[in-house]
């Protein structure tokens, strides 16, 4: 009997224990979120640092950051939950069982395979120290250090077999000092006591405090991929339709070019006249004069205009001024509240995600210096680009745009040799361009809008409707798997209508009064596309 009471005793002791065990990554909450955190203490930089990740204080101040592709808390809810949820972190890494003890020193050319390690007091790393994760995904590597812990300058940390830096966590018991150029990998919490790194450091993870400050310089710091981190898609890109077909476009004001420009895609002005472009340096039709493409255009960039402005934006760069400095952004809806200066480097990375978009909502001017540039990382493209400016656009000799450039009610000025890997369009504005590159994004899903292929286009009447639509596909040979498919301002599909004949009488009466867009695809291929006006 005294056996059997034991026994139950002693499982019930251990389904109290922690639910964590090794090979498991500890359940972060929001924290996973930051980058740079604190509960209590001040969050400060030195240098240009580039930060990928919130960062945060829940009692301090943050100072002397630059821009940050994150947002900025401080002493608010979402940090007391932040703090509540540190601690739970180390609470759980701090209950995990060692499964093999080490020498104060790490590093020297070592290989580490999973497991928990323990130092019984302060420790140090040196050299190299690489993590080999054994072909094992899931993989964890736990160091939990009796004292203070410090790096020699120039000390790597190296991810081998598939190791991976959101399974590596470093508990400090003191304060934790990384020396100039070390790179680390993984969480590093330094428990009641300081967190700092030194100029060059560069950091795949997050450091973080649960009562002391936090202090970088000159600091390359990303939150790490992997271990439940949301993919980020940005947001729901627009439907461009016809604005897709062009490089160049105004819908009220002159087009004029200097010199030799090489431009692919189309070039026009729906009011103003087009000069100084020859054909033999265009592929694309040039549009000396408005027409009736032009005003269709007019209406759609209007559409696409107001559309973005609607997009909620994720993060505000606070200074508009200093964009670039080689700071690398993901893909997020940015505020800008100021003039912005686009300088040095701009990295946009897709994070292996090519269907991810950035935009960015500039409320003021656009500008760069001379030899400024956009880098696309990571699978990131040119057409899933934005730039919505509220005001004119300067870009300055030999600058390297990506994306879609619309200024609203702005001129747009491209410097001799500038680039622009997209587009540039006004809604209001002349546009002036010397010896300089555009290359629009490949498709031009709304070409049978043309008037050079009017015999090819396919009729979508009235426009604007009331309660139907009529399609007249013109051809039999786009009769197979056609259909129309009708979006609402937000790229939301609001109606799909397959269209087995050559003539379709669509009931549209469930679409309430407003502007929409559509799409007539074939076998998953746009055939055309456009805007829609629905009436009361």
């Amino acid at each position: 009997m005294k056996t059997n009471l034991f026994l139950v005793t002693a499982c019930a002791a251990l389904l109290t224990l922690p639910k964590i065990t090794f090979g498991q990554a500890p359940m972060m909450g929001t924290a996973a979120d930051y980058v740079l955190f604190t509960s209590s203490g001040a969050v400060g930089n030195t240098g240009v640092s580039h930060i990928t990740g919130n960062v945060g204080t829940d009692v301090g101040a943050i100072t002397t950051f630059g821009n940050v592709d994150g947002n900025m808390n401080a002493a608010n809810a979402a940090t007391s939950v932040c703090a509540a949820d540190l601690l739970g972190t180390y609470n759980q890494l701090n209950a995990m069982t060692a499964t093999a003890g080490h020498a104060a020193v790490l590093g020297g050319g070592e290989i580490v395979t999973p497991g928990v390690y323990t130092i019984a007091a302060a420790g140090s790393a040196v050299g190299t120290l690489s993590l080999d994760a054994q072909a094992d995904p899931n993989a964890v590597f736990v160091f939990k250090v009796g004292g203070a812990f410090t790096t020699a300058a120039a000390t790597k940390v190296y991810l081998i077999n598939g190791a991976e830096a959101c399974r590596v966590f470093w508990i400090v018991e003191g304060a934790v000092a990384m020396g100039a150029g070390t790179t680390m990998k993984g969480t590093v919490i330094a428990h009641n006591a300081a967190i700092s790194m030194a100029a060059g450091g560069n950091l795949e993870g997050r450091l973080f405090s649960t009562a002391g400050a936090v202090a970088i310089d000159g600091t390359s710091a990303r939150l790490p991929l992997g271990c439940g981190m949301p993919i980020l898609n940005g947001f729901t890109a627009p439907v461009l339709a016809t604005t897709e077909c062009y490089a160049l476009f105004s819908s009220d004001g002159t087009i004029t070019n200097t010199d030799v420009s090489m431009v692919t895609g189309d070039i026009g002005s729906n009011v103003g006249l087009t000069s100084g472009f020859t054909s033999t340096n265009v592929i694309g039709t040039i549009h000396v004069n408005p027409d009736a493409s032009m005003a269709n255009a007019a209406n759609e960039l209007t559409s696409v205009m107001l559309y973005l402005n609607n997009v909620t934006p994720d993060i505000e760069l606070m200074f508009p001024a200093q964009v670039g400095n080689k700071l690398t952004l993901t893909p997020y809806t940015y505020t800008l509240n100021a003039a912005t200066v686009l300088t040095d480097t701009l990295f946009l990375n897709a994070q292996n995600n090519a269907n991810a978009t950035f935009l960015f909502k500039i409320n003021g001017a656009l500008s760069s210096s001379a030899n400024a540039k956009v880098v696309l990382q990571n699978g990131a493209l040119a057409r899933n680009v934005y730039w919505l400016i509220d005001g004119n656009v300067i870009l300055a000799s030999n600058t390297e745009m990506k994306g879609t450039v619309i200024s609203n009610v702005g001129t747009i000025d491209l410097g001799a040799n500038a680039k622009i890997d997209g587009r540039a369009l006004t809604t209001a504005g002349a546009i002036t361009s010397n010896s300089v590159t555009v290359i629009k994004p490949s498709g031009c899903t709304a070409t049978g809008l043309k008037e050079a292929n009017a015999v090819n286009t396919i009729s979508i009447y009235p426009n604007p409707f009331h309660t139907s639509l009529s399609i007249n596909l013109n051809t039999a040979s786009t009769l197979d798997k056609t259909e129309l498919v009708i979006y609402n301002v937000l790229g939301e599909v609001v109606m799909t209508s397959a269209l087995s004949k050559q003539m379709t009488t669509v009931n549209t009466s469930e679409l309430t009064a407003g502007c929409y867009f559509y799409k007539v695809l074939s076998n998953s291929k746009t055939l055309q596309s456009g805007r829609l006006v629905a009436q009361p």
